[in-house]
């Protein structure tokens, strides 16, 4: 059962760091922003054509919510290594085995795959740390 008496300001600040920080990093020329882009099928051009206040504001959003319920799935105070596993099974065991499914009959590659479930396990793996260290 989700428990609602969560760290609030722990799920945002985790949201926060999880999402916009390891995405701005995984995403980015340091990691796989030309492999994800080949993936995809989208140019440079095209990355920089889209309504960046909406994509991010949204993308935050939809972060906070995964993270609260996350967290409320955790329960008050959880000790950091019970939300590191948590969170290593969300993100491979739920989120990387739905996307798995969707990505065979979509024909999306296996290195697409690995790319979007490393990135979502990184920031339910950054929520988890961020929840699990604020008590």
């Amino acid at each position: 059962m989700l428990d609602f008496d969560i760290n609030w300001l722990a799920a945002l600040v985790g949201a926060a760091i999880g999402n916009l920080g390891v995405g701005s990093v995984w995403y980015s020329p340091l990691l796989f922003s030309k492999v994800w882009q080949r993936e995809v099928g989208i140019s440079d051009v095209e990355v920089r054509s889209g309504n960046f206040a909406m994509i991010f504001g949204v993308a935050f959003i939809l972060s906070l919510i995964a993270a609260v319920l996350f967290a409320a799935w955790l329960g008050p105070n959880p000790e950091v290594g019970d939300a590191l596993i948590a969170a290593l099974v969300v993100g491979l065991g739920f989120v990387g085995t739905s996307l798995g499914i969707n990505y065979l009959f979509e024909r999306k590659s296996l290195t697409l795959w690995a790319i979007n479930t490393g990135f979502l396990t990184a920031e339910f793996l950054v929520i988890g740390l961020v929840i699990g260290l604020w008590h």
